[in-house]
């Protein structure tokens, strides 16, 4: 009897252990959007549209004015945001076309895998873009596999590719849910008959006219990148897609809202073709551009409410952060130019997306855990790329060896404890694996244009390349905007900056 109840109060013990180690991990939310830049919110000094439930958040957390993406463009910042390794050592991470293969293999592992087997519930929802399926590309008919549930997620809700390129149909789990086998969907790169229906050859039929590269097949009165045939209904409407996010978003949380659970919840928003709800149209001043960031703003605050009425808001990490700096004319006449007015998307920062200027990785990165980050504004250097080490160390889980090469662990600086520090430096790239880089050390930063060409973004206006040298140096504490290359005038750092890029990328790895 005597070793019966020894045995009936260990098992307690270690069933309120558990329960302890459990309740000692928290919740995690990753709000990404989409083409936001750094001057897009009001609290990071947008003056011509309010964002109240993204400065409530701001508010009740740490507003990082060092915050960063890793790349300038969408595929690679996701990537390196899941991997905890930067795009650039793996081919095939630039702009995924629409039949991509899955880019992050099963085996790769990520912060879903890592946790998953720490024992959270784990699911993105929203803007994919990695590819699907095995090395022929999508089965968009069949399984589409491997995918999100074959690195560490268990369960997802997609936009497969990104909403400019085909097919606009969502994709839940490995299936497109609606899609009828008499009407089957069939996605490719060339115009499937003489008679198909383009942005070119239809252009007057369109509710929103392109301004380059996105007049392929038409579909809701949009053209777009790519062809696709069938699958009519399992098409969605684009009005609909922030609404489809909160709503499968908060499915997931309600479920698991007994359990630590990690969602990333992946907004299209403000990515062309920029088409909100209509509840939102005309909200600005700014065009549909504005109406979507205030479409993104409200989808914060649905989240938020959410966590609010499970009382879980003390149990979440949430961080709010942007793939890429801000463009203006990405392919359509949406009036985000003609309407631009006062509106400094990128803030006080030169270039925007497909940009190493700071406008094209410096954004919005905003961390909240009710009770346990005072509010407060940080200077710290941090990226997406280190939420893997950064949420696995909060979550008690190590980090295997040969993972997340370039992630390091930021979460004191993430929960904005006294002394904390962040990176000590950071790599920056465009969209390709190789040839454009920033490397920023303190206040100083270095640019590699192996091509001797960059793409400057002037997002008041119109995309534009600039011939520039091979490298360039800028002080930002001088100069945040990377107006003035003083590359001639400093040497000594020019030369310590070009060998430390070097051995980064030649060395494969950053993380000790």
């Amino acid at each position: 009897m005597k070793s019966l109840a020894l045995l009936s109060c260990l098992s307690a013990l270690l069933f309120i252990a558990a329960n302890d180690a459990v309740a000692d991990k928290p919740n995690v939310i990753i709000i990404m959007a989409d083409d936001l830049g750094y001057g897009d919110v009001s609290c990071y000094g947008a003056t011509e549209l309010k964002t109240p439930h993204i400065d409530k958040l701001a508010a009740e957390g740490q507003r990082f004015t060092s915050g960063y993406c890793s790349a300038s463009t969408c595929t690679p910042t996701r990537y390196s945001m899941l991997t905890g390794t930067y795009a650039f050592r793996q081919k095939g991470t630039g702009i995924a076309p629409p039949n991509s293969p899955a880019i992050i293999q099963p085996g790769t592992e990520t912060i879903a895998s890592i946790l998953q087997r720490g024992g959270y519930a784990t699911a993105v929802i929203g803007k994919w873009h990695l590819g699907l399926g095995g090395a022929s590309g999508p089965d968009w008919n069949g399984d589409l596999k491997p995918g999100p549930l074959e690195i560490g997620f268990d369960t997802c809700f997609l936009l497969p590719t990104t909403n400019d390129r085909v097919p606009q149909v969502y994709v839940h789990d490995h299936r497109v849910p609606n899609l009828d086998p008499k009407d089957p969907l069939w996605v490719g790169t060339k115009k499937p008959s003489d008679d198909h229906p383009t942005g070119n050859t239809h252009r007057d039929t369109l509710k929103m006219d392109w301004s380059h590269g996105h007049n392929s097949t038409i579909h809701n009165g949009i053209s777009r990148i790519g062809f696709y045939t069938g699958g009519h209904a399992a098409r969605f409407r684009d009005e609909d897609l922030a609404d489809k996010w909160v709503e499968k978003s908060i499915e997931f949380i309600e479920k698991n809202k007994d359990n630590p659970f990690f969602l990333f919840f992946s907004s299209h928003d403000i990515h062309v073709p920029r088409i909100p709800h209509e509840r939102f149209q005309g909200k600005t001043s700014l065009g549909f551009r504005g109406d979507a960031i205030v479409e993104l703003d409200w989808c914060v605050g649905e989240l938020m409410k959410t966590l609010d009425r499970l009382n879980l808001a003390e149990n979440t990490l949430v961080v709010f952060c942007s793939d890429n700096g801000p463009v203006l004319d990405d392919g359509y006449k949406d009036d985000a130019v003609e309407k631009v007015g006062k509106h400094r998307a990128a803030g006080p920062y030169s270039g925007g997306k497909y940009s190493v200027y700071e406008g094209g990785t410096r954004t919005p990165f905003i961390t909240r855990w009710k009770g346990h980050i005072k509010p407060g504004v940080s200077d710290e250097l941090v990226c997406t790329i280190d939420l893997a080490a950064s949420v696995a160390k909060l979550a008690g889980l190590k980090l295997p060896e040969s993972a997340c090469l370039d992630s390091f662990d930021v979460s004191a600086a993430l929960l904005g404890d006294k002394g904390a520090t962040g990176r000590d430096h950071l790599v920056q790239q465009d969209n390709g694996t190789k040839g454009t880089f920033g490397l920023r050390v303190g206040d100083w930063k270095l640019h590699r244009h192996d091509k001797k060409s960059a793409r400057n973004v002037v997002v008041e206006t119109k995309l534009a390349n600039t011939k520039v040298p091979q490298y360039q140096l800028f002080n930002l504490a001088k100069d945040e905007a990377e107006k003035t290359n003083v590359i001639e005038s400093n040497p000594d750092v020019a030369k310590r900056l070009k060998a430390q890029l070097s051995k980064i990328i030649d060395d494969g790895r950053t993380r000790p």
